[in-house]
């Protein structure tokens, strides 16, 4: 019995966690799908008017396709905890929890029914993020996976330059915040570095607007470093992007003369000569 236990066991780690098997790849984008499915039952739920929300005063339509969704999700979350090699590990892991976040609002409202509707849609709203389960499939995927190694190869570049950025918000923040005061709605520091951010990024939603001349002068330059910067994380990427491409040009089989091999690769994937 205990080695049936342990085969079966192994049979849905490699369906539920492995992506290195056809199988674990497609329940993977299968999981995205569906979660994304239950995303848009929720905003067509909450677009139809507040009669049809998930009352359980009467089990119309979307209370039973809720109903299944939970269900669903908690059958997956229960053989994921199961046949995970160390059970506790997955359950306070970041997929674990948001696997367990996303079956609890239908056991919360039978829980506490008087819950306010509002919260529990948000909370249901929550399971687009495993949507972002389908990132580990890029792994998988050619085009993105350039697009992807050079996210990666740019990370030091993009903290840098976004850490850089954030220093500057709150210098600006601060000075805004010295400059135009409680009096001209910058009551706070956090609302300041708010007006900042807003500015930098050309947004200019106009609920915050300097009054004083040394405060249009502030917010004139900050938006033209808004402008001098916005392009810059794009350049990166896009230049780690291009010499990704190069790499995989240049990796030709001497054998066979097939390109496109990744950096990594050792071998040819087409004929299996190793490579230069």
């Amino acid at each position: 019995m205990s080695f049936t236990i342990s085969s079966v066991r192994h049979r849905l780690y490699h369906l539920l966690f492995d992506l290195n098997t056809p199988s674990g790849r497609r329940f993977e984008g299968l999981c995205a799908l569906f979660a994304l499915l239950s995303v848009v039952i929720i905003f067509v739920e909450s677009g139809l008017g507040t009669q049809y929300h998930l009352t359980f005063d009467e089990w119309h339509l979307f209370v039973w396709l809720e109903l299944g969704v939970t269900l669903i999700f908690t059958l997956e979350y229960l053989l994921r905890v199961f046949c995970w090699p160390n059970p506790r590990t997955y359950v306070f892991s970041f997929w674990g929890i948001i696997d367990l976040a996303t079956i609890l609002p239908l056991y919360v409202m039978w829980l506490w029914p008087e819950i306010s509707l509002s919260y529990v849609f948000a909370w249901r709203a929550m399971r687009a993020i495993r949507v972002l389960r389908i990132l580990k499939l890029l792994r998988f995927m050619p085009s993105l996976r350039v697009f992807w190694q050079a996210i990666v190869s740019a990370r030091h570049q993009l903290i840098i330059f976004y850490s850089f950025i954030a220093i500057v918000m709150i210098i600006f923040g601060a000075l805004m915040y010295l400059i135009e005061g409680p009096k001209y709605g910058f009551t706070t520091l956090n609302a300041s570095v708010y007006w900042a951010i807003v500015t930098v990024t050309t947004v200019g939603y106009g609920d915050i607007t300097p009054h004083t001349p040394l405060g249009r002068i502030v917010a004139s330059v900050l938006i033209l470093i808004g402008y001098s910067v916005i392009a810059i994380p794009t350049g990166l990427i896009t230049t780690h992007m291009s010499s990704a491409f190069q790499n995989r040009q240049l990796r030709k089989c001497t054998n066979c003369q097939q390109a496109g091999h990744e950096h990594s690769a050792r071998f040819c994937n087409h004929c299996g000569t190793r490579l230069p």
